[in-house]
């Protein structure tokens, strides 16, 4: 019993260790810097600092206050999350690294890439490591340009989050000039009709419930439509048999007056108000995450956040898996059977039927990002470049490499010394 008790707070104490190692907080760190204040702001705006901080592995290639500047002012805040989407690369790169890049060059996948709006490559970057100890990125689009360069190394958790400046916005070809739709322009039915949600959209265009969207996703909007096979599952009540208003409050139950993106569920904590919502705690939702998957919960069943039909700030369209139920309509249960009276002569017991499991699917994750596609290095890429003045950043970070995991192995030592003393 000693040794299980032992081996089980071993093993959580490591694990408490491992996820401190791993978490991060971009907004944090970035608030150390003030030089990048502009670049921290955007990153929460667009809520892109909630799916930075998400990811165990990335680095962010930062901008400073007059590049960030340069890059808003010309544009809305759908368009600047593109291109700031553009500078989160799903992979650690630190100084060291930026200069040890295989054949000089190679193709990395951006958070850009995992939104479905980048065609072909475009989501990728160019990093390439260029004559004189220079790093130049460019979009890997063929025929594009090296035209941003790293400058400095802000802050690195090895082999966690890196943070890169570099010394402009990479662009990729139409990310700038694509018109952003305004949410007011969104045909909501149409998207929702060909997502597969044919039921939902009829239902909130006969209740009037889309004239309530519409108003509401200027300032932001979320809504979690459920598929047409939603509708048919069991449990799923006759909604023929409720009244306007309980229709009314069904649906903008799907909805929440917030732009929160799937990187903002994955890491929300505190219950989620939604359109229904009149009270403390009335009409909420919760939410649970587990890898790359994201629940809502109501109070009387799970409902698994399937696919995004459109994210375009502030206005983010979901499909889920089950019709999401709130208590406050549906969750009264039914009143347990009266016990029998007693007889005056026992009698043999009917043997119970042991009712079957009920049978739950578990989620499936969302599709992970596609992998890079191979492409040959650019031509006249040089290899092998000199590291000019980063020689001294280089060998601090590789020294914070080592010092991470003997601190954790340390630290595991001393707790199973004292265990055993």
């Amino acid at each position: 019993m000693a040794a299980l008790q032992y081996s089980l707070l071993l093993s959580f104490t490591l694990s408490a260790l491992v996820s401190t190692v791993l978490a991060h907080n971009i907004t944090d760190i970035l608030s150390g810097f003030p030089e990048y204040s502009e670049f921290n702001k955007y990153l929460t705006q667009t809520k892109l600092a909630d799916e930075i901080n998400t990811r165990q592995t990335i680095t962010v290639l930062a901008l400073n206050n007059g590049a960030m500047s340069a890059l808003a002012a010309k544009h809305p805040l759908s368009v600047i999350k593109n291109a700031l989407s553009l500078l989160v690369v799903l992979d650690y790169f630190d100084p060291t690294k930026l200069h040890q890049i295989s054949k000089g060059s190679t193709l990395s996948t951006t958070l850009y890439q995992t939104t479905g709006n980048a065609p072909g490559n475009l989501g990728f970057v160019n990093i390439t490591d260029l004559q004189g100890g220079k790093v130049g990125f460019g979009s890997a689009a063929p025929g594009s340009k090296l035209e941003s360069s790293y400058t400095k190394s802000v802050k690195q958790v090895p082999y966690n989050i890196s943070i890169l400046e570099i010394s402009q916005p990479i662009i990729a070809p139409g990310i700038l000039t694509a018109p952003a739709p305004t949410p007011s322009s969104v045909n909501m039915t149409a998207l929702l009709e060909k997502a597969g949600c044919k039921t939902f959209a009829s239902l909130l265009q006969t209740s009037g419930v889309i004239k309530m969207y519409q108003s509401a996703a200027d300032k932001g909007l979320t809504i979690f439509a459920p598929n047409d096979e939603a509708f048919k599952a069991a449990g799923v009540p006759d909604l023929s048999k409720l009244t306007n208003a309980e229709v009314v409050s069904l649906l903008q139950y799907h909805a929440t007056a917030s732009y929160s993106p799937f990187g903002s569920l994955k890491t929300s904590k505190d219950p989620i108000s939604t359109l229904a919502s009149n009270g403390a705690g009335k009409f909420d939702l919760t939410v649970t995450s587990a890898g790359d998957s994201v629940t809502l919960h109501t109070g009387i069943g799970p409902s698994r956040v399937a696919e995004t039909v459109l994210d375009s700030t502030p206005l983010v369209i979901f499909t889920v898996d089950n019709v999401l139920l709130p208590v406050e309509l549906f969750g009264k249960a039914p009143s347990p059977a009266p016990a029998e009276e007693p007889v005056s002569a026992p009698s043999p017991s009917p043997i119970a039927s042991t009712p079957a499991p009920a049978i739950v699917e578990a989620p499936s994750p969302l599709a992970a990002s596609p992998p890079a596609p191979p492409m040959e290095t650019p031509g006249g890429a040089p290899a092998d470049a000199p590291f000019g003045s980063e020689n001294s950043t280089a060998d601090g970070n590789a020294a914070v490499h080592v010092i991470a995991p003997v601190q954790v192995t340390v630290f595991a030592a001393v707790i199973c010394s004292i265990l055993m003393s």
